[in-house]
């Protein structure tokens, strides 16, 4: 059982793969970790969700990722991730931050992890829910942490121009990706696109914005 220390402030990562077109997002896939400012985690999760993956088999052939179907299949079979509904998911998210008294609930690009839970929420309950986090607690994106932070580097700016990443002339990519490529020295490592193991690097990136001890924009909604 974990020991939950109350002097500590926890974070809940998530991460979601989803189906359907860019601005209706459907989450077939959320993963999230519970971990402290430095990037321990404490407890982890990886929901494949039951009416999208199952019951809209059709949208997930075309899905973006649609190539992993086979391997989360062997995964549901092994037992390394769990098929539940949608409203379970929910519910174990808000359990998760009432028990550690969650500070805030964070992803990379967060602005999209948000919608596409609440598009999710409301076409599953024809909109009689329309919000699928925990009401209160603050959202944070680690893209806005990164761009208030190391994507301001001359070192990381040069890092980019020389492997091709850059939007433009003057602006660096910052995908989580190519973030942790540069965090780790590693230029072969490529993102996994499943929910749990993204959301492995991603607490990872945080944890990295956080010892800059800089002032920055977090808040999806600053």
């Amino acid at each position: 059982m974990v020991k939950i220390d109350r002097r500590k402030n926890y974070y809940l990562t998530i991460d979601t793969e989803t189906a359907n077109s860019l601005d209706d997002p459907l989450v077939y896939d959320i993963g999230g970790a519970i971990h402290d400012k430095k990037g321990k985690v404490y407890e982890t999760f990886s929901f494949v969700i039951y009416e999208i993956f199952v019951g809209m088999k059709d949208l997930m052939k075309i899905a973006y990722y649609a190539e992993k179907i086979p391997k989360y299949e062997d995964d549901l079979r092994a037992g390394t991730r769990k098929m539940v509904r949608y409203n379970t998911a929910r519910k174990h998210i808000a359990d998760l931050c009432k028990k550690y008294n969650v500070r805030a609930i964070i992803a990379h690009n967060a602005r999209f992890d948000y919608r596409a839970m609440n598009t999710t929420q409301r076409y599953l309950t024809c909109s009689k829910y329309r919000y699928f986090l925990p009401y209160g607690i603050e959202v944070w994106d680690t893209l806005k942490m990164v761009k208030s932070t190391v994507a301001r580097q001359k070192s990381y700016v040069r890092w980019c121009k020389e492997n091709g990443f850059m939007v433009d002339e003057t602006r660096p990519r910052m995908t989580a990706e190519i973030l942790y490529k540069y965090m780790t020295g590693n230029i072969e490592y490529t993102e996994c696109h499943t929910g749990l193991e993204d959301v492995l690097i991603e607490k990872e990136i945080f944890a990295w914005c956080m010892r800059q001890k800089k002032k920055m924009e977090k808040k999806l909604w600053e």
